[in-house]
């Protein structure tokens, strides 16, 4: 059956299987009533071999003959239970039944028109007549049974589903409505929006609530999710809207931004769970394209650790922006081939879309760390800009094995800065982190180094107008990435939980991968050299708010001491080795403006590239010997704040 006939079916069956009881049985009761007179006047047709008029015709004679019918078969049919059976549902007892009746109606029936006669009416008509009748009522039943059983079925499946209200009732939301009326996930039962003049009002058979009684309507009809219907409202708006649907503890579930639409027909398949990003990110800043595309369009671009959460996006935006030829260097063979495998699609789809030459891919599986590697790629392949995002950031890993750290971060970094400044690159490009800012770790201990190696050599080739402009972007976690307590938060709350956090007090600052890739890029492209560039992070965030707000809006409640029955229970796990309660984004106090409201420019000390030289080569001979008391002392007179936490695991 089409989709359109399946619609027109319900569109039937719907209003009439929510009808009362009582009004169902009359309209069956006069249906039988109809088929008594019908089949009288077919019995007529049969005998007679013609047509009669019921009125106004000298051979119908059938008045008496159907009236003697209704009076014998509806009596018999009540007397016998055939208004109390439901017959979409009917079964061979039923049946047996229905068989019961007809023979007495028959022989009734046939006694009085057959045996006995009436002037006028063929005996034949008392044979024929009950046969009819019996096609007649059976035809009926087995009909509802076909038409109303399957949507009887439905009906209560659907009664029985998750039931949602959706918040708007705009385009999208109307849009949502009709695309979740087969839904076998949930059941849509009203409409929630701000907009006073729609309350009460009824859309697609749908009432539209007022959004300040939702308590009472979640109450009243049973609600457990919330779809927003929402694409085109600020990050505040949506805020607001959610610190409201917490009190009424139910799921909520969104629809992208209009973007993300794409002006294409909303489809339940367009659903997602509430991201956390919708609530940390903030409202994008639309981007300086001349920024965007000042290092990147039609020339060649590397990007170091590749396959990585930012090196990966970093990727992405720059295929975007039409690029010659992009080099992924990334040492894990698998997320290579991801990230390579994605980005040729995303090249001949952006090639067919716009008719432009697609832009070159090439990947490289290598180490930053290999001299020989790095040197041959940038005299071979001439890159015009290095964004070098190869790095260990995971902080617990990185203090357990603290050389393998210094030897990447440091001088990866070194190896990788000396090979693009000998090569000539125009523009080299650090991914740094909050954590190099007083650091109570290695990992930010050797990513405020490899900031300081940068530093040290724009300083040094200053004097040379050709020389590689050096530069660095700081910014803080970002969502999603590998490591990321958000992923991880809903993995165990998926599980029922514990959700665990290391600290009740710890803090951080949030961003998105895409809007972090973004502003790197920006960044970049206003470097002089040396520069130090800190991503605007908004507000901190405590972890401890975070997990109990991902709770909530996955619709469960917290388990705590004086609410034992909750749904998921928070554990406080204690600090990681090396981490801090807190992340800062600068080490001075004085950072400047840029252009970009985003984007500010830091002024941090460093050492001359003579002295940081003595140093770094004093560095690799105690990495050589691994001797890690003597690196962590080294560390803490290159690195300035830097004070490390104890904790197991610790080597350094």
């Amino acid at each position: 059956m089409s989709a359109d006939k399946r619609t027109i079916r319900l569109d039937l069956t719907d209003p009439l299987l929510d009808l009362p009881r009582p009004v169902k049985r009359a309209i069956v009761l006069l249906l039988d009533t109809l088929l008594c007179v019908v089949c009288v006047w077919l019995a007529f047709y049969l005998r007679l071999d013609e047509w009669i008029r019921l009125y106004n015709d000298p051979y119908w004679h059938g008045d008496w003959a159907s009236a003697i019918s209704v009076a014998i078969a509806i009596p018999l049919f009540v007397t016998h239970g055939f208004y109390r059976v439901i017959f979409r549902h009917a079964n061979l007892v039923a049946i047996g039944m229905v068989a019961r009746a007809f023979a007495l109606y028959g022989a009734i029936y046939a006694t009085i028109i057959t045996v006995i006669g009436l002037p006028g009416i063929p005996r034949s008509v008392g044979i024929i007549q009950p046969l009819l009748l019996l096609v007649g009522v059976g035809a009926s039943r087995a009909i509802a049974h076909y038409w109303l059983g399957g949507a009887y079925h439905r009906i209560l499946k659907r009664a029985s589903l998750p039931k949602a209200l959706i918040y708007g009732a705009g385009v999208a939301g109307r849009q949502l409505a009709v695309a979740m009326a087969g839904s076998q996930e949930m059941r849509v039962v009203g409409f929630l929006d701000d907009d006073k003049r729609l309350h009460r009002q009824m859309l697609h058979n749908l009432k539209i609530y007022d959004p300040t009684d939702l308590q009472s309507i979640v109450s009243d009809n049973g609600v457990t999710t919330i779809l927003l219907a929402l694409p085109s409202i600020n990050r505040h708006r949506r805020n607001e809207i959610l610190a409201m649907l917490k009190a009424a503890k139910v799921a909520v579930r969104t629809l992208p931004s209009v973007t993300d639409l794409a002006q294409g027909k909303v489809t339940v398949s367009d659903l997602r769970e509430l991201e956390i990003e919708d609530l940390l990110g903030r409202d994008p800043v639309p981007p300086d394209h001349a920024l965007l595309s000042k290092n990147i369009q039609d020339k060649v671009v590397l990007v170091t650790g590749a396959g990585g959460s930012i090196g990966s996006e970093l990727c992405r935006q720059i295929v975007d922006i039409s690029p010659k030829k992009l080099v992924l260097l990334e040492q894990s063979e698998f997320a290579l081939y991801q990230i390579h495998a994605e980005l040729d699609r995303r090249v001949r789809n952006l090639a067919s879309d716009s008719n432009k030459q697609s832009a070159e891919l090439v990947a490289l599986l290598g180490s930053v760390q290999d001299e020989q590697q790095m040197t041959d790629i940038m005299h071979e392949l001439r890159p015009d800009t290095v964004y070098h995002a190869a790095a260990y950031k995971h902080v617990p890993l990185v203090e357990a094995n603290p050389t393998q750290g210094i030897k990447n971060n440091v001088f990866g970094t070194l190896v990788t800065a000396k090979a693009a400044l000998d090569a000539g690159v125009s523009d080299f490009v650090l991914i740094s982190t909050d954590k190099a800012v007083r650091p109570t770790n290695v990992m930010g201990a050797s990513k405020r180094l490899a900031e300081m190696v940068l530093q040290a050599m724009a300083a040094e080739s200053a004097s040379d107008s050709k020389t590689t402009r050096f530069s660095m972007v700081r910014f803080g976690n970002v969502l999603g990435s590998s490591g990321s307590v958000v992923p991880k938060f809903r993995q165990q709350i998926r599980d029922g939980g514990p959700v665990t956090v290391t600290d009740a007090e710890v803090t951080r600052y949030f961003m998105t991968i895409p809007e972090a890739a973004q502003l790197v890029i920006q960044a970049g492209a206003m470097a002089k050299g040396g520069d130090v560039y800190v991503l605007e992070m908004g507000e901190s965030v405590k972890i401890m708010d975070l997990a109990k707000r991902m709770i909530e809006l996955s619709g469960l409640t917290l388990k705590t001491p004086s609410h034992p029955d909750g749904d998921i229970a928070i554990e406080i796990t204690g600090l990681r080795p090396g981490e801090k309660l807190y992340e800062e984004l600068l080490i001075g106090n004085n950072p400047q403006a840029t252009s970009h409201p985003r984007i500010m420019r830091a002024n941090e000390e460093y050492l001359s590239w003579p002295e940081l030289t003595t140093r770094l080569e004093t560095l690799a001979e105690l990495i050589r010997h691994d001797d890690h008391g003597s690196i962590g002392m080294l560390l803490r007179q290159l690195v300035s704040g830097y004070e490390p936490s104890k904790g197991r695991g610790q080597k350094i």
